[in-house]
């Protein structure tokens, strides 16, 4: 209902049954799939129905409810339990919208706001809340409701959040339009800090003098991930640009602004990231190898061929081409994430794009055929490999009137 009356496109309808038992459902045709609460698939469309209920919190966290769906269950009192106002609007079959809750002029103002004081019941909404600000960037979160989500953090609600559920949330709210307004939102109510503490410590650390000391570390990361979902990047990419830099968050003090060794301190903090939230392994796998190479890519222009070879090989690219499609991406969202940069151009992507096309168009297999052992074999290919790469990197720059002895320097 909300994003009709936004004049946006539905993905999917949720719809309410009102007077109505499991039985009656069964009897005209409607699956049963609910196991917690009674949900049925439409006989012909397959949409998803469910019985009106009510909600009571009989536990900590978000699976601490107790169900109660009946026929005398309102249609009011079903929306009662909604987490914000904006979603808790009815249409009935007459075309009558249905809004006890005032949904309707916060959608006109464009305010996030609770339905009633249960909303403090789950902590998930509190992410919900932070995913919809990253999805409607222009509305704002209504000061009770941000008052409320801070007492949830504050009483521990966050820390019974169980890590799929955590996960569910954050890569969906990475896909939204402005993902940094989610992070920003959980960050301003506490509970970044108890989700994802690697990313809230960045906030505050200064970047290098070389790299706009002007923003700090967190707003560089946040303008990094926005810029890539301007540019409609995939998941992977967007999770690797959000922890791309999360070693500088533990740089010690004694050394700063500059950050020794904060790529390894990266890759560390990711591989424990993904394994507390459970994050996919393609997800992770990206990040890692954004995290440990992404300074050396930004400096592909002073390479020679014989060290971007290197690189080809240290992040896999000959073998996995379409996650160094994703790794070069990435790395140009951390160039351009900074203010008056996201338009800049990003030759480093391209060099190297041109080196690995020329590193497989190299025929190994037949190499292979002229030499006898393994060891020849590799050192052949990588001979040849390295050839190619040194004539599409010189080539390229002869036309551009460079001198190719002096590396690469386009």
């Amino acid at each position: 209902m909300r994003d009709e009356l936004l004049g946006l496109q539905v993905q999917d309808r949720d719809y309410v049954v009102v007077g109505a038992t499991p039985e009656q459902m069964v009897a005209q045709g409607f699956q049963p799939v609910g196991k917690d609460f009674p949900v049925f698939l439409h006989p012909l469309t397959h949409e998803q129905y469910a019985l009106a209920r009510t909600e009571r919190k009989i536990a900590r966290g978000y699976r601490g409810f107790q169900v109660y769906a009946s026929p005398e269950v309102t249609l009011e009192q079903d929306l009662a339990r909604r987490d914000l106002t904006i979603n808790a609007i009815a249409r009935d079959a007459s075309g009558r919208l249905i809004d006890p809750y005032g949904g309707c002029a916060d959608l006109r103002e464009g305010v996030l706001r609770h339905v009633s004081p249960a909303f403090a019941e789950d902590p998930v909404r509190i992410l919900r809340v932070a995913r919809f600000a990253a999805r409607f960037p222009n509305f704002r979160i209504a000061a009770e409701t941000l008052d409320l989500m801070r007492t949830m953090v504050d009483e521990g609600e966050v820390d019974a959040l169980v890590p799929e559920r955590v996960w569910q949330e954050l890569a969906k709210g990475l896909m939204e339009a402005v993902p940094s307004r989610m992070f920003l939102t959980l960050r301003e109510c506490g509970a970044l800090a108890r989700i994802l503490p690697e990313v809230d410590r960045l906030f505050g650390v200064p970047q290098p003098p070389q790299h706009h000391p002007e923003i700090d570390t967190g707003v560089h990361t946040m303008m990094v991930v926005d810029l890539a979902a301007t540019q409609n990047h995939s998941l992977p990419v967007r999770f690797a640009a959000l922890t791309h830099d999360l070693g500088k968050g533990t740089t010690p003090a004694e050394i700063l602004p500059r950050h020794i060794g904060h790529e390894a301190r990266g890759v560390s903090l990711i591989r424990a990231v993904c394994r507390r939230l459970k994050i996919p392994n393609e997800c992770r796998d990206l990040a890692l190898v954004v995290a440990k190479f992404h300074g050396k890519v930004h400096r592909a222009q002073e390479m020679r061929p014989q060290t971007v070879m290197r690189l080809l090989q240290e992040v896999d690219a000959l073998r996995q081409p379409d996650r160094f499609e994703a790794f070069l991406l990435a790395c140009e969202c951390d160039s351009r994430g900074r203010s008056g940069f996201e338009a800049q151009p990003y030759p480093q992507a391209d060099l190297l794009r041109r080196a690995l096309r020329a590193a497989r168009s190299v025929d190994a297999g037949e190499i292979a055929t002229k030499h006898g052992t393994p060891e020849t074999i590799r050192q052949a290919v990588y001979r040849a490999r390295l050839e190619a790469v040194t004539q599409a990197l010189t080539q390229k720059a002869f036309v551009r009137g460079e001198d190719p002895t002096q590396g690469v320097s386009l």
